[in-house]
């Protein structure tokens, strides 16, 4: 069967309004057998990669729809790698930890920098310094867990 580019625009069109995974493949695999393709012929047609049409083609064959595990990919937190690191990191900063002045907000001011932590860690709870995270990261877990590492001001003399 001859593909007309208007043919050919429509197909890719509708591939891309579907979701990424296995509904996309669906169609992708649905496509090729009806129109009797090989998958180098997909892949110069519609530009498709031949592993997704070839996992595609295997789903339409055997009935199963390959999980896609996206959620599993990528680098992993540091949590993931040192368990223990959030609480030993609450464990030292607890006793440098004020309130905001004003009681405006609920804001629990840190008087320890990122650095001065990071050496804590070392010093106090046996980390070494491969296992540790820069200390942008620990900057970054240290807002996550709620401190804001500022100098607290206890109070501003008024203006006369």
């Amino acid at each position: 069967m001859d593909i007309t580019p208007a043919m050919r625009e429509l197909i890719l069109r509708t591939a891309r309004s579907l979701p990424v995974g296995a509904t996309r493949r669906r169609f992708m695999a649905d496509t090729v057998q009806s129109l009797n393709l090989g998958q180098r012929q997909a892949q110069q047609t519609f530009g498709w990669g031949r592993d997704t049409l070839r996992k595609a083609l295997h789903e339409r064959r055997t009935g199963l729809t390959c999980v896609d595990a996206f959620r599993r990919r990528g680098r992993k937190p540091v949590e993931f790698h040192l368990p223990r690191l959030l609480e030993d990191i609450k464990d030292l900063v607890k006793d440098h930890v004020q309130t905001d002045p004003t009681f405006q907000t609920t804001r629990l001011y840190c008087r320890v920098t990122a650095a001065h932590v990071r050496r804590q860690l070392i010093a106090r709870k046996g980390y070494t310094h491969e296992q540790l995270p820069s200390l942008k990261t620990l900057t970054l877990k240290l807002n996550l867990l709620g401190f804001r590492l500022r100098k607290v001001a206890k109070c501003r003399p008024k203006k006369k």
